[in-house]
């Protein structure tokens, strides 16, 4: 097990959610989305590779959870876990600090 840089709890959060890809796959999770192919079409744009490197390891810190899709015969679906979802108010909050600091941010409709 790799050891922790620190025991703060903000540098082991950022650890885990804080790259550039993670709490926006966290954000569409909370939006509904639950296929590969729904993440991949975000407007961001995020790669295949680092797409699954982020949902492996979502999964692999109780954040989300892998399951054979109910809807796409023979493939996967994640949804977060409990734990996965007490990230909602990060996520807010930092959608609300964007909408009021950062020129040209908007909330899109399904986001809404």
């Amino acid at each position: 097990m790799k050891e922790k840089r620190s025991c703060c709890p903000v540098a082991c959060s950022l650890d885990l959610i804080g790259d550039k890809w993670t709490l926006l796959i966290v954000r569409d999770l909370l939006l509904g989305r639950s296929h590969f192919k729904e993440f991949v079409s975000s407007p961001e744009k995020i790669a295949t590779n680092i797409l699954t490197d982020r949902l492996t390891k979502l999964v692999k810190h109780g954040l989300a959870e892998k399951f054979p899709s109910p809807s796409v015969s023979g493939k996967d679906a994640y949804r977060l876990t409990k734990k996965g979802k007490t990230l909602r108010p990060v996520i807010e909050a930092i959608a609300n600090w964007g909408l009021k600091n950062l020129e040209g941010t908007e909330m899109r409709l399904a986001e809404k």
